[in-house]
């Protein structure tokens, strides 16, 4: 069936790589068009022509286009995988953390809000209102939680967030010598915020099992990793295991990496919580990480243009492991299937308001995408770890919609970082005014949205 399949923000090339691939092998949805929509258009021509010869390597039945331009990119679209995250741009990033760090801040812990990002997704789905209003729009961009609840608030789009970080489960079964295929596992709460409530294995409950790796093994396997210079898995790392025990449920996924800030205090403090190395969410980790994205970004160019280099023997013939196009196959072609989603409450999850994204199971069919009542959480994950990220994600989008200034610096001022009342003026202008300021291209003057509150002096 003939779909238009447009990827906004298709300069993240890595991502709109395997989202090609699992098109092209996705076989019932041969005929689609795929529009690339991006401001960069270096890396727009790169994905547009490896996508042309990924789907010639794997004999599909696709069209493709590229476009900077938005109108033309959401005009008539089925549906829209939002990948772009206007501050996560690596050049940005990088640079972002730089500035931040010479105010004192650990790996750009200022508690600013991801503002250009939610504008950038509010602008999205209020031209889709009028451009294709029967769309779904699949958000991969951070922040997932923030902007899907933002989305299904402000506008009649049908919005689900996506993330991976649910496959975290997998790295506790292999720990513990268990083949996922065969785990019944649930983990629902908010986006990186979930909590593992079932975990079972051959009809049996695996918590006792990971009690006893806990305690018998749980140290000779850091020693071990360290030793043989091996990064610590954060799924497997102290910091997990710590929250486990504070919490009572295994965190999975992104959840470990947030925690709280006693595990972000300084390079010292993420070595000993999460690898000797300090893992990826440090200055060098992250460092690490924009390299191999840029040698990725070499290789796909290389594919892309050079007739002795196919995109098949670079990147195979296999599916990825994320969800986008098989919930698509699923909502256009009845393929029923259970996947782990982001979508308003509804009453899935009890305890939070039915306005509020979670993430939850979900069957997806022709029907729509339909989230399964999970039990209630422990009320002290509700508690400590719950209801604070509803409450931060509530300031938030009200600083973003009502262009509070002063709210953006309540978010700074909360930073366990931020030293004192002016320190924090003094970041917050920093951030507002850092220079120069590309990325933003994505959301016009947004800057002159925010003010100061009348009465401010």
């Amino acid at each position: 069936m003939a779909n238009k399949v447009t990827i906004f923000g298709a300069g993240s090339v890595v991502f709109s790589l395997g989202l090609v691939k699992d098109l092209c092998l996705t076989k019932a949805l041969n005929g689609s068009h795929v529009c690339f929509m991006d401001i960069n258009e270096e890396v727009l021509d790169v994905i547009y022509a490896l996508g042309q010869r990924y789907a010639e390597d794997l004999g599909a039945d696709m069209t493709f286009e590229k476009t900077t331009d938005q109108e033309a990119a959401l005009k008539d679209a089925d549906f829209v995988i939002n990948t772009a995250t206007v501050t996560h741009n690596e050049y940005f990033m990088q640079r972002r953390r730089n500035m931040t760090a010479k105010l004192g801040y650990f790996y750009d812990k200022t508690g600013m809000p991801e503002y250009h990002n939610l504008q950038l997704m509010l602008n999205v789905a209020k031209d889709m209102e009028k451009l294709c209003p029967d769309a779904w729009i699949l958000l991969a961009g951070n922040p997932v939680f923030d902007g899907t609840t933002l989305m299904t608030r402000e506008t009649e789009i049908k919005v689900c967030g996506l993330c991976h970080g649910h496959y975290g489960y997998t790295g506790v079964a292999r720990t513990l010598g268990l083949d996922p295929a065969r785990v019944t596992w649930q983990a629902p709460g908010l986006n990186h915020n979930i909590w593992l409530t079932d975990f079972i294995y051959e009809n049996e409950d695996m918590y006792p099992k990971l009690d006893q790796w806990i305690a018998e093994e749980s140290e000779a396997y850091w020693e071990k990793m360290t030793r043989e210079g091996k990064a610590i898995p954060t799924q497997m790392s102290r910091a997990a295991i710590h929250q486990y025990k504070m919490y009572g449920l295994m965190p999975i996924g992104d959840t470990p990496r947030r925690g709280g800030w006693w595990y972000h205090t300084g390079l010292e403090a993420r070595k000993y919580w999460y690898d000797p190395n300090g893992g990826k969410d440090t200055p060098a980790g992250r460092d690490a990480v924009l390299a191999g994205k840029a040698k990725k970004y070499e290789q796909m160019k290389a594919a892309a243009y050079d007739e002795k280099i196919r995109p098949i023997d670079l990147f195979g013939d296999q599916m990825t492991s994320e969800q986008h196009i098989p919930i698509m196959n699923g909502l256009v072609n009845n393929v029923e299937g259970q996947f782990q989603v982001n979508v308003p409450n509804c009453g899935a999850l009890p305890g939070i308001p039915d306005d509020v994204a979670v993430e939850v199971p979900a069957i997806v069919n022709k029907k729509g995408i339909q989230p399964l009542r999970v039990p209630p959480l422990p009320k002290k994950i509700m508690l400590e770890c719950v209801y604070p990220d509803w409450l931060n994600m509530e300031r938030t989008l009200e600083a973003v919609l009502a262009g509070d200034k002063s709210m953006m610096l309540f978010g700074v001022l909360e930073s366990k970082e931020t030293k004192s009342y002016e320190h924090g003026l003094e970041t917050l202008d920093a951030l507002f005014n850092i220079e120069p300021n590309e990325p933003m291209q994505y959301v016009e003057n947004i800057n002159a949205h925010f003010s100061w509150p009348k009465n401010w002096s």
